[in-house]
Parts: structure tokens; C-alpha cells; sequence
């Protein structure tokens, strides 16, 4: 049975009932916000700890400084080294190390040596474990359907606002209640619970990153797009860090100690009902028109506070800049899906997360050494918000694939279950298969012709090794045909889509093998241009484009499915092996 033999069925419901009602969402979602809430209750836990034990407020201001730095700064390290070696042989011991270096802290004592102190809120820092790049590294692979995919990377962006309420009232509560240590220890338990509940699920325990032919962890990651994505999203950062102080400027001048409170949880309450709003339709617009839709829309939102309105109207007031934040960070995200290697995408996450919270603390930074002048202050976070959105509108041409001949890019969600081969433009023999249980063998397919290894390398890729197969070749696979049609439904659009765009001909061929034929072409030639032209740097575009002349002449489906799985180096040979047979009829030029 093949793939043929299957046609793209309609894509499924991207409800939010089926959202979470779709195997292991709830779990990664839960367990990841479980083990992040630690991160709003940390910083204020430290504050408590240190001056109840008779230490000096800065010194505190000091620890929980240092906290937030060592885990920013530590994350597109730890990413890398997830895409490298798995999730599980990263935040295991780091979960271990962080929890065990919190929990320590009220063995030390607050008046213990400072210098034990610093080193155990550094380490516990740097040890943070990479859960929210992690997640989103686990959603392709745990949702297939890009509508579904788009729905809960709403929901966890949107839900990550309340993490930074809820944290800090926690920890006030419990040392309030059951004195200063007990809030450290129990950020050390959540850290701990939350990350287990991750590492333990089924897509985190087989998680591999994908490959795009080259090194585990190659591929270009300091591209002018992403830098400059990065770079605007810290002026989006700016703006929130601005916010806080500005609240609690609202407090001191209004005099209402709940203000600097009641106002982030407003922005917050926003946020939530943003995601909420967005994820429940498809909007119109590639994703970087949505990501500068969203960019002036939150601009325009922080506009109002400007006239330093009353406590009841700014409470109101700041729930409007609050809704366009969850769709700035998750087109973020999908900007970045579609710009980073598909190898180094745990690590192009966490730079970014990196970018807004190294902003948001330079916000917070100048925010309070401007804080005895209101109106500035009032407006730093539209300040934020405005360098943001010029850097984006500049950046536009460079934050997705471009609409000019030749400009091919391959998604990151498909990728090749086999490794790289012997050489770049020599068709290999030796052929390291993924199977689709996870198991890996080597497969020497020397015997078989050079335009027919691909293929059968992609057969053998998508069936389990001959130990897992025996074992559940008699289990019910109607999950794995379920996921395997949305899969194919994906495909299908993003073939056709970019079909239309470069003007691709109809293949030719019996009719159940049109819609695959579609997505080999597609595939192999989106790599053919990432490796060709991309990556290695040593095609330019006029070379593209003749070969892109040659892309057209081949018109027979059979052809494109036999090489679906090729690598992209070897589009140019494949392209002049091919014979009379596979060659349309019609003109395929323009």
C-alpha cells in the first residue's frame, strides 16, 4: 500500500475543542506552564527571601536580576544543544541542576555568604530548562495540520501572560503563609513536576531534529531576516518591560498601590483574549503582513495612554496594546519556521524568546531611570512599539520567501527520513534510513538503478525496522492513517500553492498519481534550492533559472515520485538522466 493510494482528504477541524482534545496537547501544554511558572515566581521569591532574612533590598534586586540574565542569556545555548542531542539529554540534568540549586538556597540561609548565594542563583539561572523552545519545537510533529498548529501556538502564547501574574502572587502567598524559603521550594517542585511531565511524554522522548541534508546543527542561523526579526521583537520586549514601570508610576501618582498591579493584569487579560480571537479563524494575508498588521495595530493601541488617563480608564486602555501581543510573537514564530534551518529551530526559537526579554529588560532599565518624568514615561512603551514597526516595514522583503523567478524555499515541516550521503553530487550507495519507529539501519542499495535508491530509501524510511514490525504488525493503525491523511492534505496545499506561484506545468500521468507527483516536485525542488542556492552559496540565480527551465520539461508524475526523496544536490544529474518519456509535449516556457 502506498501513498497513492490515499488521496488528500479536507484537512481537520482546527477547533479548539479538537486542538486540545488532539493526544498529548493538553499534557505538553500543562506541563510546560507548570514548569515555566517558576519564572514569574523566582525573581519575586529571591526579593522576599533575602529581605526577610534581614538582607538589603538591593542585594535582592541583585539575585533576581542575575536570575533573569543567566536563563535569557543561557537559552539559544541550551536550543542548539537540544537540536543536537534531543530534548530529554538536555533538560533532564538541567531540570535536576536548576531545581536542586533553588531548593539549596534556604539550606544556605538568606545571611549565608553572599558569594554562595550568587553562585547558587546563577547556576539555578543557567541551568533554567529550554521549555518553551522545546515546545515549540514538539508542535509540528505533535499537530501536523497547519490550522490546528496555528490554534495552539496561539493558546501558548497567549497563556504565557499569565504566568507572570500568577507566578508572583503565589510566591507572596507561600511566604506569607509558610515563611519566605517555602515559595523557592516550590518554584524547585514546579520546575521539576512540569519539565518530568514534558520529558516524559511520548513526542519529547522521540523528538528528533530535523535534518536538511547537511551536519546535525548546520545551516545558516545569523541571516539578515532573522536578525532583524529578532531585533524588532526586542523593541516589542521594550515595551512590556516600559509598561511595568509605568504602571507602578500610575500607582505612585494616583496613589493606588493596586495599580501597579491591576494595570500589567489588564495588558495580560488582553493578551489571552487576542490569542483566543486569532486562533479562532484563518485570517487573510501571508504572515508577514500579519506580523506588520499586528506590529502597528499594538502601536496604535498604546496611543490612548499617552494623554495619562484616570486609573479606571487606563485599566480599560490597556487591554487594547495587550491584544496584539499574542499575534506578534506567534507570527514571530512562524516567521522564524520559515526562515531558521529546520536543524537549528529549538535554538532559533530561543533567540527570540532571548530578543524580547533582553528588551523588555532594557525597557525596564531606562523606564526607571526615567521614572520621576510621567509623560516620557507614559510614553516608552509606544516608543517600543514604533521602533518595532519601522524595523519591520524595512525588513519585509527579507522576513519570508520572496515572489521573485527562482525563489524557492522548502518548508522545514518536510524533510527527508534519511541522513546525508557519500558526497554532494554524486548519487549515493549507501543510504542511512529513519524508519518511521525511530530505529536506524544502513542500506546499501548499490544493485539498484541511481534515479530508483531515492525512492526506495523513502520506502524503507516509511515503515518500521523488521523487529517493530513483527511486533505490531497486527496492532490497529487507524491513528497513524488518520495523522498520515492530514500530513498528505498539508502537502498537497503548499504543492499547489507554490505550483501557481512559479508557474509550474500540469504533470501528466494516471490520475491517483497526479497529487503525489505534485508534492515530490515540490518537495525536491524547494531542497534543490536551499541546498544549490541557499546554502552553499555557489549557484546564483541565473543559474537557478536555467535550471528551473530544465524543472519544467519534466511534465511525467511517475518521474517526480520515483525521485521524491533525492537529495537536492542531485536535482541537476537527475534532471539530465531523465529520457523522452518523461518530458511533456507542450511548451513549458512562458
Amino acid at each position: 500500500m502506498t501513498l497513492a493510494d490515499h488521496p488528500p482528504t479536507t484537512p481537520p477541524p482546527a477547533t479548539y475543542g479538537a486542538v486540545l482534545g488532539s493526544r498529548h496537547v493538553v499534557r505538553l501544554l500543562g506541563g510546560t506552564l507548570t514548569g515555566r511558572l517558576p519564572n514569574g515566581m523566582v525573581p519575586v521569591g529571591l526579593v522576599l527571601w533575602i529581605t526577610g532574612g534581614g538582607g538589603s533590598l538591593a542585594f535582592a534586586g541583585l539575585l533576581a536580576a542575575l536570575y533573569g540574565l543567566a536563563s535569557g542569556l543561557s537559552q539559544p545555548i541550551k536550543g542548539r544543544l537540544m537540536d543536537r542531542y534531543g530534548q530529554t539529554r538536555i533538560s533532564a540534568p538541567a531540570v535536576v541542576f536548576n531545581s536542586g540549586c533553588l531548593a539549596s538556597l534556604p539550606w544556605i540561609g538568606a545571611s549565608g555568604h553572599p558569594a554562595a548565594v550568587t553562585a547558587a542563583v546563577g547556576l539555578a539561572g543557567l541551568f533554567t530548562p529550554p521549555l518553551e523552545s522545546g515546545l515549540r519545537a514538539l508542535w509540528p510533529t505533535v499537530l501536523p495540520d497547519l490550522g490546528r498548529r496555528r490554534v495552539v501556538q496561539a493558546l501558548d502564547t497567549g497563556s504565557q501572560g499569565l504566568l507572570y501574574i500568577v507566578g508572583p502572587l503565589l510566591a507572596s502567598w507561600l511566604a506569607t503563609a509558610y515563611g519566605p524559603g517555602m515559595a523557592l521550594n516550590a518554584a524547585a517542585a514546579l520546575t521539576l513536576v512540569g519539565t518530568v511531565v514534558v520529558l516524559t511524554a511520548a513526542p519529547s522522548r522521540t523528538w528528533r531534529r530535523a535534518t536538511t541534508g547537511g551536519a546535525v546543527g548546520g545551516g545558516r542561523l545569523a541571516g539578515a531576516g532573522l536578525v532583524l526579526l529578532f531585533t524588532a521583537l526586542a523593541g516589542t520586549g521594550f515595551a512590556l518591560g516600559a509598561m511595568n514601570v509605568w504602571a507602578a508610576g500610575m500607582a505612585t501618582t494616583h496613589k493606588m498601590a493596586m495599580l501597579s498591579g491591576m494595570l500589567p493584569a489588564a495588558f495580560s487579560a488582553g493578551s489571552v483574549l487576542g490569542g483566543l480571537i486569532y486562533a479562532r479563524r484563518r485570517w487573510p494575508g501571508t504572515t508577514t503582513t500579519q506580523l506588520l498588521a499586528t506590529a502597528a495595530l499594538f502601536l496604535f493601541g498604546w496611543m490612548p495612554l499617552l494623554v495619562q488617563p484616570g486609573p479606571r480608564a487606563a485599566i480599560a486602555l490597556a487591554v487594547i496594546p495587550g491584544l496584539f501581543l499574542t499575534l506578534i510573537i506567534t507570527n514571530g514564530f512562524h516567521t522564524v519556521d520559515s526562515l531558521a534551518p529546520a536543524s537549528r529551530s529549538t535554538e532559533a526559537y530561543a533567540w527570540l524568546i532571548l530578543s524580547v526579554g533582553t528588551g523588555q529588560a532594557a525597557g525596564t532599565a531606562l523606564a526607571g531611570a526615567l521614572a520621576e518624568h510621567p509623560y516620557v514615561l507614559a510614553g516608552l512603551p509606544a516608543a517600543g512599539a514604533a521602533v518595532s514597526m519601522a524595523i519591520l516595514v524595512l525588513a519585509r522583503r527579507k522576513l519570508g520567501p520572496g515572489r521573485r523567478l527562482g525563489r524557492h524555499r522548502r518548508s522545514r515541516h518536510f524533510n527527508s527520513p534519511v541522513s546525508e550521503g557519500d558526497s554532494p553530487m554524486a548519487i549515493r550507495t549507501e543510504w542511512k534510513i529513519v524508519h518511521s519507529c525511530g530505529h536506524e539501519s544502513t542500506a546499501n542499495l548499490s544493485d539498484r538503478p541511481a534515479d530508483k535508491r531515492a525512492g526506495f530509501a523513502r520506502w524503507l524510511g516509511g515503515r518500521d525496522c523488521t523487529d517493530c514490525w513483527k511486533a505490531s504488525r497486527d496492532s490497529d493503525s487507524a491513528t497513524k492513517e488518520v495523522w498520515l491523511a492530514a500530513k498528505r492534505a498539508e502537502e498537497q496545499q503548499a504543492a499547489l500553492d507554490w505550483a501557481t506561484q512559479f508557474d509550474m506545468p500540469a504533470l501528466e500521468g494516471p490520475e491517483r498519481a497526479l497529487a503525489w507527483g505534485e508534492r515530490s516536485r515540490f518537495q525536491l525542488v524547494t531542497a534543490a534550492y536551499t541546498a544549490l542556492v541557499t546554502e552553499s552559496g555557489t549557484w546564483d540565480e541565473a543559474d537557478w533559472a536555467a535550471l528551473e527551465e530544465k524543472i519544467r520539461t519534466v511534465t511525467r508524475a511517475g518521474w517526480w515520485i520515483d525521485q521524491r526523496d533525492a537529495e537536492g544536490t542531485d536535482l541537476p544529474e537527475l534532471l539530465d538522466a531523465a529520457t523522452a518519456d518523461d518530458r511533456g509535449t507542450e511548451n513549458p516556457f512562458r
